[in-house]
């Protein structure tokens, strides 16, 4: 197979890509845009009331961001009527059947689409649970009936997440899910009956006339216990991995891919170094740090983090995505660094307090002078840690008496969101990643352009010429 010939093999294709006002998705969809512009048509999934309202969240949420300042240089005033040609907004929601496309635009893409990557999905730790199974789990199911369905389909990729296995020490491998299997071993798991709880509980709750606020609280809390019954640590890696179970189960002979990412960070080149959105996991610790609000914390230096800069996973789909097309098989990679490219918390801790030192923050808005930190207080035994935190925590809660009377909200809220805690406990192999990547390499992949070796980043560097002044310009 010829990995030298990537750009050519994208051009002349038609892609659906879902969950395109997602991170992920933008930077494959700016991607694709700006190295192949003879792809025939990529169809964009977008959640709205109508085509108008679809195609304003496609210019205010994906185009209209610092992402595609290259491809817009690049093309100039031809920018508009490019994107309008090979770019295809669509009213729909995964939640639903048929992807909630209305018929008369569904006919089209059946008999035009030939691959489908589907990066929707709702990755809050705690949803409600009617939202997280409808998205997450299945949202895939009717992605997957959907690939079914168009007449020229070549592939369809699935982005999970490499957390699906839930919390445990160790090496994960690249294994698929059985049907009803649990982490836990305890129960049988019925996704079947899941999804009756859910619509009762929801029945239940009407009737008794609740509030939108007691239901929404409600069906969070029974996401957590449901994932929690069954061995997983939280609805979203929950839900997440029941819909990689359905994917098994319905495919078919569909050529499948199920990229499983670790933690995705900013970009590490492509489009440029250090494009990032949104507040993630590892970027809380770095706003509350870099603010002087974060003090102590519960972590193992010694403890390794797994992370993957986004322009390596959008490469690394590609890649797949050239390799697996019109393979009748399910094919999983998880992308990550900890098995062959490890960063410690005992290093990312050093690379925050170096950086933050050397380049203190100020809010220049508000007038504050630089903010001086100090090392964080990171406490490896989580029972020391519970004590500290109960302590602080009643400490808290008389200043918040007095705060809620005085008024003074933004304090207020910056107490409530003190309790900040990182714990990351495993390591993942990605023997099926590097063996691509080994394939690519032998067969003429230009890593310049679609480089996904975690063994290429340099952390130290990463952290402090890319990530973290990413972090500031974005986050603070």
């Amino acid at each position: 197979m010829d990995f030298g010939n990537i750009i050519e093999f994208l051009g002349n294709r038609t892609i659906l890509i879902t969950g395109v006002t997602g991170f992920i998705a933008k930077i494959l969809l700016e991607k694709i845009l700006r190295i192949q512009p003879n792809v025939k048509k990529i169809y964009l999934l977008i959640r709205a009331a109508d085509a108008k309202s679809a195609n304003a969240r496609l210019q205010d949420e994906v185009l209209g961001k610092e992402l595609f300042k290259i491809l817009r240089e690049k093309l100039g005033a031809d920018f508009d009527c490019f994107v309008s040609e090979k770019v295809t907004p669509v009213m729909g929601d995964t939640s639903y059947e048929d992807l909630g496309v209305d018929a008369s635009q569904l006919k089209e893409m059946y008999e035009d689409i030939d691959i489908v990557v589907n990066v929707a999905a709702t990755t809050k730790y705690e949803e409600r649970y009617d939202v997280a199974l409808g998205v997450n789990t299945l949202g895939a199911k009717h992605v997957v009936n959907f690939a079914k369905n168009c007449a020229k389909i070549k592939l369809l990729i699935h982005v999970s997440t490499a957390y699906v296995c839930g919390v445990k020490a160790g090496l994960i491998s690249e294994s698929p899910y059985a049907m009803g299997e649990t982490l836990n071993g305890e129960a049988t798991l019925d996704i079947d009956l899941e999804k009756k709880l859910v619509e009762q509980t929801l029945i239940n709750l009407i009737e008794e006339q609740v509030s939108e606020k007691t239901i929404r609280q409600r069906m969070k809390e029974l996401g957590s216990q449901r994932a929690k019954l069954y061995g997983w640590p939280n609805t979203y890696v929950f839900t997440k991995a029941m819909g990689e179970m359905l994917v098994g189960k319905h495919r078919g002979n569909l050529p499948v891919v199920i990229m499983r990412p670790t933690i995705v960070c900013s970009t590490l080149k492509d489009p440029f170094p250090g494009w990032l959105e949104s507040c993630r996991t590892l970027d809380m610790v770095a706003v509350s740090y870099g603010k002087g609000s974060l003090s102590f914390f519960t972590a193992d230096n010694s403890s390794v983090l797994d992370l993957i800069p986004a322009d390596m996973l959008v490469n690394s789909i590609i890649v797949a995505m050239k390799a697996n097309l019109d393979q009748p098989y399910l094919s999983i990679y998880q992308v990550g660094s900890s098995y062959r490219n490890p960063i410690n918390f005992g290093e990312l801790h050093e690379f925050h307090f170096r950086y933050f030192t050397k380049n203190p923050w100020s809010n220049h808005e508000g007038g504050t002078s630089p903010v001086k930190i100090r090392k964080a207080l990171v406490l490896s035994n989580v029972r020391i840690f519970e004590i500290v935190l109960l302590l602080c925590n009643f400490a808290i809660q008389l200043v918040l008496s007095l705060v809620r009377r005085m008024g003074c909200t933004s304090l207020q809220q910056a107490l409530v969101n003190f309790d900040k805690k990182l714990k990351i406990t495993m390591s993942f192999v990605d023997t099926n990643t590097e063996n691509l990547l080994i394939t690519a390499r032998l067969n003429g992949l230009d890593e310049d352009i679609f480089n996904f070796d975690p063994m290429s980043v340099n952390w130290k560097h990463y952290f402090f010429q890319v990530h973290l002044p990413a972090v500031v310009k974005y986050l603070f």
